[in-house]
């Protein structure tokens, strides 16, 4: 019932030019457009998750484009991860980026193209591209009002050799491939979908910087182990490999032509999205990833004012000292750390205690647990440090 008033109002607002869906609707409370096709989650962080290739559904009564002319392939697994990131954002922080997603297969409907590709002359998915894109200008707007800039994420999946994720700025391989000063120049900078931030950051950093720097998107992804490009550990691609640069959507809603709102394409390897488990810990892992490039970058009280948000594990283990290894783990799972003694307790994924005991200087034997998905927390006297980062193999 709540869903059939929801889109009842859809239909009456839809009616005014002047409609704001992320005005009009309860963060985290899914809506369904009124072809059925496009799902909008309004959110209330300066963040918006795009999952244009995710879809799954086959509907006869909507044809296939044609495939001899455009890609059809389903991105297998991100609407899943995306909403893995959702959720995880929201025990994470209590609030939510804004998520929008393709319901449709790719097959029948790409959200990241221009609307004759995309629909392929359909009338009902004509109107679904305008809904999608709507809902995304919408959320844009109302991250301005509140936030006065953000960040919007095209999340998808390439089947590439390498197994690493590409991060794509409309910038090309042989592009990345210049130099910093000449990445720096007006040229490149007004060609990029983080113009904006570039123009206007918490640490002056430049262009390049931003790209590839210590503070940079992939860095910080590598920084747990999730290798990116461009990054400080990966540069840019070579000559010989593929790399996927950023499409439509990251070109429409960034900052390449104007406005406060970022772009970046987000090309997940097969790797992080093909495993259950290793698919939640990148979720987990990106969440971070984005809290601390919003905080670094856009807003330095971010991690602290956004609805209780919680910052970095590294943040807090910096103060202890932690290190947790190897992840993924087989048998043993091994701890370092500064203070003594501690208690560790492991949950699995649905939240129930499978391993607890103080530890001292010892590998924690971790054979007994089943292939998956754990959270450790670590236990210093009346304080604790919680690690969503060890799946076991």
């Amino acid at each position: 019932m709540k869903v059939q008033v929801k889109l009842a109002l859809f239909y009456l607002l839809m009616i005014n030019s002047t409609y704001d869906a992320a005005a009009q609707f309860i963060p985290g409370e899914s809506i369904i457009d009124p072809t059925g096709y496009v799902e909008y989650i309004p959110g209330n962080l300066p963040v918006i998750i795009s999952v244009p290739h995710g879809g799954d559904l086959l509907p006869n009564e909507i044809p296939d484009r044609d495939c001899n002319n455009f890609v059809c392939a389903r991105d297998q697994f991100t609407q899943e991860l995306g909403r893995s990131v959702l959720a995880a954002f929201e025990e994470e922080t209590g609030c939510y980026p804004h998520m929008i997603i393709n319901l449709l297969h790719r097959s029948k409907f790409d959200a990241n193209r221009e609307i004759n590709e995309a629909a392929d002359g359909n009338s009902t998915v004509e109107r679904s591209w305008t809904n999608y894109h709507s809902y995304i200008e919408s959320a844009k707007s109302k991250i301005i009002e509140d936030h006065g800039r953000g960040l919007f994420l095209d999340l998808h999946g390439h089947g590439h050799q390498i197994q690493r994720i590409e991060l794509g700025y409309r910038l090309s391989k042989s592009e990345l491939q210049l130099t910093d000063t000449e990445l720096d120049s007006a040229f490149y900078v007004e060609q990029s979908s983080i113009q904006s931030l570039v123009s206007d950051n918490l640490n002056a950093l430049s262009h390049a910087q931003l790209l590839r720097g210590e503070d940079s998107f992939g860095t910080l992804l590598g920084d747990r182990e999730f290798p990116a490009v461009p990054s400080s550990q990966d540069l840019f691609p070579a000559d010989n490999e593929a790399y996927f640069s950023g499409g439509y959507n990251t070109g429409r809603h960034g900052s390449e032509d104007g406005g406060f709102i970022d772009a970046i394409q987000i090309e997940c390897n097969q790797d992080i999205r093909f495993d259950t488990a290793i698919r939640e810990m990148f979720a987990d892992s990106l969440v971070q990833v984005i809290a601390e490039y919003v905080s670094t970058h856009y807003d330095s009280e971010f991690t602290e004012r956004a609805c209780g948000i919680i910052s970095d594990v590294n943040d807090i283990q910096s103060q202890y000292e932690v290190v947790l290894f190897p992840n993924p783990a087989y048998d043993i799972l091994n701890l370092q750390t500064d203070k003594m003694p501690v208690r560790t307790d492991i949950y699995n994924s649905i939240g129930q205690l499978v391993i607890s005991g103080e530890w001292i200087e010892k590998p924690i034997d971790i054979s007994i647990l089943d292939q998956g998905y754990y959270i450790v927390q670590i236990v210093y006297d009346d304080s604790s440090i919680t690690i969503k980062h060890f799946v076991k193999i």
